[in-house]
């Protein structure tokens, strides 16, 4: 999710004034949300099951944990790992270029003691390089973000066979995100609405030797009909999402 959006937003707003007539509102967007500080965190908004997701993931005092596009759970994955435990938190440069708040943030966090055992990483996206022996690599609403244009978009196989290596034999690899309409193909689904069919996800992470290990509904929500922009106000943080493991074999 990233504010260089607001071109595709345009077009969802005129697509929507042309299918509901000249007294038709266009949909309203906060392109601010995903870096919005008031939206809180995994340790101070219930809305993100935090508990529920650590639980998931597994993770335990100790574990060594990439977090792809840190935000919203690294604070919490950095306290469950514990001071004997390490996260590196990779931002790819392509986000902090259309994302310039995040600098900011950065500064911020480097003078966090809730950050002390947190290590940031920072490259072009195909370029990433996480360290070896790590328990789990966590990505939380931007897989999808892989295939979005200004990406490059990502080589998303490469990207999977990286976080394959990085892990350790048994390491997980959890994936959250919002879900797309069944079967809408993943340039679509990405670009115009930023969701991923999670079946796309499911081959995608396969294909680099993955075997999947689980899912959690503690995010879905059946209300939602998968038909509107993630950042739509009227369904901003309320998206069905779904929640995946997968597992390096040992």
């Amino acid at each position: 999710m990233v504010i260089a959006l607001r071109r595709g937003l345009l077009v969802l707003a005129v697509a929507a004034l042309a299918a509901g007539g000249a007294l038709a509102q266009p949909p309203k967007f906060d392109v601010h949300a995903p870096i919005d500080p008031s939206r809180g965190d995994a340790l101070s908004n219930p809305t993100y099951h935090g508990p529920e997701v650590l639980k998931f993931i597994g993770v335990k005092p100790g574990w060594k944990v990439a977090d792809i596009f840190p935000g919203r759970f690294t604070t919490a994955i950095a306290q469950a790992v514990g001071p004997k435990g390490k996260v590196y938190g990779f931002m790819p440069d392509e986000i902090i270029k259309v994302h310039p708040g995040i600098a900011d943030l950065k500064a911020a966090r480097a003078k966090d003691a809730a950050w002390a055992n947190v290590t940031p990483l920072a490259s072009p996206m195909n370029d990433m390089a996480l360290p070896d022996g790590l328990d789990a690599v966590f990505i939380r609403q931007n897989y999808h973000d892989l295939h979005v244009r200004f990406m490059g978009p990502a080589d998303v196989p490469a990207f999977n066979r990286k976080v394959f290596a990085a892990l350790k034999p048994g390491g997980v690899f959890v994936i959250i995100d919002h879900v797309a309409p069944a079967g809408m193909d993943v340039t679509t689904a990405s670009n115009r609405f930023h969701r991923i069919d999670p079946e796309t996800v499911k081959a995608e992470v396969e294909a680099a030797g993955f075997k999947f290990d689980g899912e959690s509904k503690v995010l879905a929500d059946p209300t939602d009909d998968h038909t509107k922009m993630v950042l739509e106000t009227s369904i901003l943080g309320k998206t069905d999402q779904f929640l995946f493991r997968f597992r390096k074999p040992k």
